[in-house]
């Protein structure tokens, strides 16, 4: 066989239809058509089934493969000699494809019978993204075994490097003799030298895995050596987790000193993960910390813990707790059904916990991800340490609920606080039916909720009375009336609530008293209007909205200010609770009532899409007798105006958005409270968001606060505006960003809780330093000693971090930051399609 024009030869494997698959292939080549086909069963007129093609607009990333799903051999060259079924030699431009492999060279001899290839000059070979390059490889094609000699690589994870030769044990495991691993990308020049890179004796890259495995290695950084390890060191070839030492962290801060932290990653099994943290602080000693993760089917949780023998800061053994569970209880039985459990568990050794370890190693416990499942988190630096078991139960229109609540409060001399009741235990349950009908009327809705709680307080204020157990009931039915327009909701509420008292009572009007009863009645009347016009303002179109809204409630007073208050407080005033029936939260206290609440709001829509953007309101309630029941230490309220209630936000373009809302008083002339919020974004790695808080009161009430946040590229100082690569990707290499937050305490005089720093990518590494400072006033004019915290990160992209992570910092700090490098989707073996 001698074929002198480059046409391609078609080397179908025994057995299989060349005719056919010509002809798919051919299909595919002219049209331009994806070759990823789904088999559709056609009935014809008489009865038969056809297997007919589904096209998919997209490319298979994975093709069947084995007995019965053979595909053809390609091969292209210059110039083709050969015997049939033993051997083809191809020279000049030779090429060889099969499946997911393409083989590029100057000479290529195929043997057929071991389905062997021999190649020389300017070899190139693809195989599932995996590209390797050099001057000679043997390969079998099937099987994938062989040797390159003097290969470079790049595989399909982003990594790259040289070796003097590779041997191909199969398509998912090599091995790299006197090889170099980086994931910097090389440039034209041929004396590119990446930024950083480990050269070693021998790589073990395994693909199933997706670890590397590093013998003699040594991690060079500006061809500076900054690790050296003569055993054996296992890397990532992508995300997927692995058990190992993980990278060094260090920091300073001012209350600890120099920490060195050295974490080992235990990868226990696909739900399952450890991770064992010792740090040494030069201040304080030697923290031994951990946690556990699992994740199963019907339930998910993480225990974390920490411990500080002889704390060099306070001469005493410090240690933490903290644990979350979440799940299902399946009772097997089918009437029942599934038994929701919640438990939370966070304790500390001392008062002092909180102060202490604020930038601290094994503090909190956090609910993080383990395959998709995420849970909350309790920061053990916290005053108040919540301990929680929460049992439920629904079936129907009926939920029902256990709990056990207990507290921890870490108490401070300058500002003492009052925790909450625990609760031992309590027992809730609500039954709510909606659009049913009652007699003749039809689309009511009704509700009847039960709640029982024992309170227990280890040390009772002297404004809470006694410990107790508390009954309370309330059944609510309403029917709404609607229309296009608007609509109308008449309700009417009926509380009534018992107490059992374990000690008599001694407050004013209730002295002696071992028991209490309250029932108190409630209606309400809610409507409102919906109106809408085109309109046009600043050039642009718009649909506007004017939506008034009336809310009516009268509740008779019913003396309660001589109970005990479990768990009773004022409702925020804001846009949420204006509009709602009691004045408090909780079930001890109701408030009495005779007033009308009236609001309206103006919306700008979007007529294409619907979206909002621009929204206008103000509230008021207008009480036309005093509210006589009251919070203990608090005076009735017999103000007939509330305070003025204005808010607006607005979202005009994708780069601008601002949030206002101000608190008004008429009988003062004076602002209670004011907040306002703006954010610019105008694209990725690009953001400010300045805020303002001012609240007018005594104490720790008070606030007034300027806060900015940023991260913002300083290349564009001097005009480099960069590239627009998409989000997790930069905008190019040899830029610089600043990052922080800075709030500012008007009333202290100080900044609080900043965070400043500056992050540089070089494209495959990110180096990041960032300055954190901690100070909080516990009370106006009086704050606690600060602690300054200085992290330093050096990233080597796609295989690891060195030193101590900001990015937690970061996140929590400035709204919207955006990683630099963050993958999103999985790469496709067609991104190095050869």
């Amino acid at each position: 066989m001698r074929s002198a024009s480059h046409i391609p030869l078609i080397l179908a494997p025994i057995g299989h239809a060349v005719l056919s698959s010509v002809h798919l292939i051919a299909l595919g080549l002219m049209t331009g058509a994806p070759l990823h086909a789904q088999t559709l069963p056609t009935r014809l007129p008489g009865g038969e089934l056809r297997t007919t093609l589904k096209s998919s607009p997209r490319l298979v990333e994975n093709q069947l493969e084995g007995p019965g799903y053979e595909v053809p051999t390609f091969v292209y060259g210059d110039l083709i000699t050969g015997r049939t079924n033993i051997e083809t030699t191809l020279e000049g431009r030779a090429e060889l494809r099969r499946g997911k492999t393409s083989l590029r060279a100057d000479r290529l001899e195929y043997f057929q019978p071991d389905d062997r290839v021999k190649t020389r000059g300017n070899v190139r070979i693809s195989h599932s993204g995996n590209l390797f390059w050099g001057p000679e490889l043997t390969l079998k094609i099937d099987t994938f075994e062989g040797v390159f000699t003097q290969p470079n690589y790049r595989f399909l994870a982003g990594g790259n490097g040289q070796a003097s030769q590779i041997i191909f044990v199969d398509d998912k495991h090599f091995v790299a003799n006197q090889a170099t691993y980086t994931t910097c990308e090389r440039g034209n020049e041929d004396s590119w030298m990446p930024d950083w890179q480990m050269t070693g004796e021998r790589f073990t890259f395994d693909f199933d895995k997706e670890i590397g495995i590093a013998t003699g290695a040594t991690l060079r950084f500006k061809d500076v050596p900054i690790l050296h390890w003569p055993g054996s060191l296992s890397f990532p070839l992508s995300d997927k987790r692995k058990s190992g030492v993980m990278p060094p962290s260090f920091a300073v801060d001012s209350i600890s000193g120099l920490a060195v932290t050295a974490p080992y990653y235990f990868d226990i099994a696909p739900n399952r993960d450890a991770t064992l943290t010792p740090t040494y602080a030069s201040k304080r000693g030697v923290n031994l910390a951990g946690e556990f993760r699992y994740l199963e089917p019907g339930y998910r949780g993480s225990l974390r813990a920490s411990y500080l023998p002889s704390d060099m800061l306070r001469t005493e053994d410090r240690w933490s707790l903290g644990y979350q569970h979440n799940g299902v209880i399946n009772t097997g039985l089918s009437s029942i059904g599934n038994v929701g459990v919640g438990l939370t568990l966070n304790r500390v050794s001392d008062d002092n916990y909180w102060r202490d370890f604020s930038a601290f190693g094994g503090t909190s416990l956090t609910g993080s991800s383990l395959g998709g499942a995420s849970g909350g988190s309790t920061s053990l630096t916290q005053r108040l340490l919540n301990n929680d078991l929460n049992l439920t139960w629904g079936q129907g229109f009926l939920n029902t609920s256990f709990r056990v609540q207990k507290w921890q409060a870490l108490q401070d001399l300058a500002s003492p606080i009052v925790p909450p009741y625990d609760r031992l235990p309590q027992i809730t349950a609500r039954y709510a039916r909606s659009n049913v009908s009652l007699g003749s009327v039809s689309g009511v809705d009704w509700s009847l909720d039960g709640d029982f709680t024992g309170f227990s307080a280890a040390s009772i204020p002297s404004y809470f009375p006694t410990n107790g157990q508390r009954a309370f009931a309330r059944v609510e039915i309403s029917r709404p009336f609607l229309w296009p327009a608007g609509y109308i909701t008449p309700k009417l509420q009926l509380r009534a609530t018992s107490y059992q008292f374990d000690a008599p009572l001694t407050t004013a009007g209730g002295v002696g008293l071992t028991s209490a009863n309250v029932v108190v009645p409630t209606f309400s009347l809610d409507a409102g209007l919906q109106f809408e016009r085109d309109a046009s303002y600043f050039g642009r179109s718009f649909t506007q909205t004017l939506e008034p809204r009336a809310f009516y409630v009268r509740t008779p007073y019913r003396n309660q200010n001589f109970l005990p208050n479990y768990d009773s407080g004022d409702n925020s005033f804001n846009f949420a609770t204006v509009f709602t029936e009691n004045a408090f939260a909780g079930n001890d206290r109701v408030s009495d009532a005779n007033l009308l609440t009236l609001g309206l709001t103006s919306r700008l829509l979007d007529p294409a899409s619907g979206a909002e953007l621009m929204r206008f309101g103000v509230a008021q309630r207008l009480r036309f007798e005093d509210q006589l029941v009251a919070l203990p230490g608090a005076e009735p309220v017999t103000d007939r105006l509330s305070d003025l209630l204005l808010g607006a936000t607005a979202n005009w373009t994708r780069e601008w958005s601002v949030d206002a809302t101000t608190q008004y008083n008429p009988k003062l002339g004076e602002v209670e409270r004011s907040s306002v919020s703006a954010r610019y974004s105008p694209s990725n790695y690009r953001v400010i968001n300045v805020s303002y808080l001012k609240q007018v009161g005594v104490g720790v009430g008070a606030s007034d606060q300027r806060g900015i946040s940023w991260q913002w590229p300083i290349n564009d100082l001097w005009g480099d505006k960069g590239e627009d690569l998409g989000a997790g990707r930069g905008q190019g290499g040899g830029r610089w960003y600043s990052v922080g937050r800075l709030n500012y305490s008007m009333f202290d005089k100080m900044l609080v809780n900043s965070v400043v720093g500056f992050e540089y990518d070089g494209c495959c590494w990110i180096g990041r330093v960032v300055l954190q400072r901690t100070q909080s006033a516990i009370a106006v004019g009086y704050s606690q000693p600060g602690n300054t915290q200085i992290m330093f990160q050096l990233e080597f992209v796609g295989f690891a971090r060195i030193g101590e992570n900001p990015l937690q910092a970061l996140r929590a700090n400035i709204p919207k930051y955006q990683l630099l490098r963050e993958q999103t989707t999985p790469p496709s073996r067609f991104t190095n399609y050869d």
